[in-house]
């Protein structure tokens, strides 16, 4: 069984990807809606949720971890592989495929502030530094409308607008989604960035790796079951989960 985990309902855009890529492996999803969102959380309070939620997810017998969050990756992501008797798949904003697809070398990143100030994306634009112009656009607020089930909504296009706008002004022709959330508002951003500006999310590169590390640890296929658990509330997160994932789905209650 391939476990996944985020703070709250971003990560189900990995689980999509997942999902479509390995339709007959066991998937056990674990959203932590108690403590959502990670990206206000000081680093050492998220990696402290990241061990719980990866330890639940062995517990409940997932053979393969997945941190289908940017924030909690960069917190967590090494402790983690360190700790598990499991392999451990985390993620990072995808600078390396916004820069290859950029005309201009001017790329702009929405993200949490958690996952702009993380060690982990320094180092990635320290990387890529000497090949493009990265401008960075904090956007925590987005998390919380697609918590909600919005992502078309009157309030949501105000502040996607706003967030755009000055990435719009620096001539940006490549926008990075460097928050599992924020794949659900895509073709709303695609609207209002406009056509000539390409989005990167990294969904189906991490459910590409996904596939290779299935491989590689012989973790075989044994149904197709899908699951879903919450932190929080089952009845208040059932709502906008289904609203997200676009179907009903069982949900249940994890004590962690």
């Amino acid at each position: 069984m391939i476990g996944v985990f985020d703070s709250g309902l971003g990560g189900l855009s990995v689980l999509r990807a997942i999902r479509e890529r390995l339709p007959d492996h066991d998937l056990l999803y674990l959203a932590d809606s108690a403590y959502c969102p990670y990206g206000p959380r000081p680093a050492a309070e998220v990696r402290v949720r990241a061990q719980a939620c990866a330890n639940w997810l062995v517990q409940q017998g997932a053979d393969l971890v997945v941190i289908a969050c940017n924030t909690a990756t960069s917190a967590a992501a090494d402790q983690l592989r360190a700790e598990l008797p499991v392999p451990v798949i985390g993620l990072e904003p995808g600078l390396k495929p916004a820069i290859t697809a950029s005309r201009n070398g001017r790329v702009g990143v929405l993200a949490t502030s958690g996952t702009l100030h993380g060690e982990r994306f320094m180092n990635l634009v320290r990387r890529f530094a000497s090949r493009a112009q990265i401008f960075t656009m904090p956007s925590p607020d987005l998390v919380g409308y697609v918590e909600a089930g919005d992502l078309n909504g009157p309030d949501v296009r105000a502040a996607l607008t706003g967030y755009l706008e000055p990435l719009r002004s620096q001539g940006v022709d490549a926008v990075v989604l460097g928050c599992t959330h924020f794949p659900f508002l895509r073709p709303l951003i695609a609207e209002l960035a406009g056509p000539e500006i390409e989005i990167i999310d990294t969904g189906s590169a991490v459910a590409e790796q996904v596939s290779r590390i299935v491989e590689v640890y012989a973790i075989d296929p044994d149904g197709g079951t899908l699951r879903f658990a919450t932190t929080g509330d089952p009845e208040t997160v059932g709502p906008p989960l289904v609203r997200v994932w676009g179907e009903e789905v069982p949900l249940i209650k994890a004590e962690i």
